[in-house]
């Protein structure tokens, strides 16, 4: 795979159409491509589903189109009705296309970036997508022979076939600007008597998994760790208050929360992350430079968690534990081990940081670009229709 270089044409303004799936792992990295493309003057419009509309802090100020998808499962009924909502959703694209006409489209991968890509396939119109992930997605997997360009996050990615390399680019995933500058700020100080920061996430919602294992595990540590730790800890709503009793039977200051706006400061602050593997989730913690237990989701699709801890857990930067073996006395063994020397951690805090690709919108940016060979010419129509709108003829 080659990395994207820079060769950004200058002041022509293009309009772009990014297609995500609702969730934080496809929207975020969307959303960074986003603010990216409109720091370089361009107009972006996303399509999306209801979930990814909803999704807070999240392109505000662009343009957003709800189009119907259907997921390819269920059987031949299901099936069925799935190509009805796809057909549908790729006619509405279409419609967005004729009135916003975009230089290209980029899909994020989740089925509502599906009839958004074959749209501007049947169009015509330049087409990418990114993979967020260390296994190819379905969508992306569906359409990776007919895109213009596949950008990926990192070097090694399971089920993408050789054939497609020449048109394959590594950028790695796009994180939030506030995660790249932790990267750049130094490690928090760790002395031998001093605090000990934990951060435990388990995503948007937390996991139960963390939530049993965990607290039992940093119980089993000697007292003089121990009592230096202090926890932040993400929960499921219905898990936290049986945490909070727990920290609190072993005397460890804990900050529990079912969602953290200021995750990022969090993680500023923590010399350890423990959490699942998700995409994004790996590439906040190696674009900080944070060092991490990680604990792959053993149901998601392909076990594609436990091929993104891959690279970090390789690199040194991380330790990855299979669910099946994340019992609180492996969890104790871990954190004893790189918690006895100050100088273990920060090895590995910087051995995480090497994974990390920091630069990862600008180069995706730089890619999309090249695959808009017209510039959108002063007259044409930049707004489409308003937000939503497409949404009422299938309604």
């Amino acid at each position: 795979m080659e990395r994207s270089m820079s060769l950004k044409p200058a002041n022509i303004v293009r309009h772009y159409v990014l297609a995500a799936g609702g969730t934080g792992g496809h929207m975020v990295p969307a959303h960074a491509l986003a603010a990216e493309l409109m720091r370089r003057g361009h107009h972006v419009a996303l399509v999306t589903d209801e979930r990814g509309a909803k999704i807070p802090g999240l392109f505000d100020g662009v343009q957003t189109h709800v189009l119907p998808a259907g997921r390819l499962s269920g059987g031949p009924i299901g099936w069925l009705r799935a190509g009805r909502s796809i057909l549908a959703g790729r006619d509405m694209a279409r419609r967005l296309n004729e009135t916003f006409r975009p230089s290209a489209v980029v899909g994020f991968g989740g089925y509502p970036a599906f009839p958004a890509l074959l749209a501007a396939l049947k169009d015509g119109i330049p087409t990418a997508v990114h993979e967020q992930n260390a296994v190819l997605g379905r969508v992306n997997r569906l359409l990776a022979g007919k895109v213009d360009a596949i950008a990926t996050a990192y070097p090694q990615v399971d089920r993408l076939k050789p054939k497609y390399q020449a048109k394959t680019v590594l950028v790695g995933n796009p994180v939030r600007d506030i995660v790249k500058e932790i990267g750049n700020q130094p490690f928090p100080p760790l002395s031998e008597d001093g605090p000990f920061r934990v951060l435990v996430t388990g995503g948007s919602q937390g996991a139960t998994i963390l939530s049993d294992v965990v607290p039992d595990g940093l119980g089993q540590l000697p007292m003089p760790l121990r009592q230096r730790l202090q926890v932040t800890q993400q929960c499921r709503p219905e898990d936290i208050e049986q945490v909070r009793a727990k920290y609190g039977f072993l005397g460890i200051p804990a900050d529990l929360a079912t969602y953290f706006a200021d995750l990022p400061e969090k993680l500023a602050l923590a010399h350890l992350v423990i959490a699942r593997a998700g995409a994004s989730t790996i590439a906040d913690v190696s674009v900080a430079g944070r060092p991490a237990i990680l604990v792959p989701l053993p149901s998601a699709m392909d076990d594609h968690q436990t091929a993104n801890a891959r690279e970090m857990a390789e690199g040194g930067g991380a330790r990855a534990i299979a669910q099946s073996h994340f019992t609180p006395e492996e969890l104790a063994r871990q954190m004893l081990h790189l918690a006895e020397e100050p100088e273990t951690l920060l090895n590995a805090a910087n051995r995480a940081r090497a994974c990390g690709r920091p630069h990862a919108a600008q180069d995706l940016a730089d890619l999309i670009e090249r695959l808009g060979p017209t510039p959108v010419m002063d007259g044409l129509p930049v707004d489409a229709p308003a937000s939503g709108q497409l949404k009422g003829a299938f309604a």
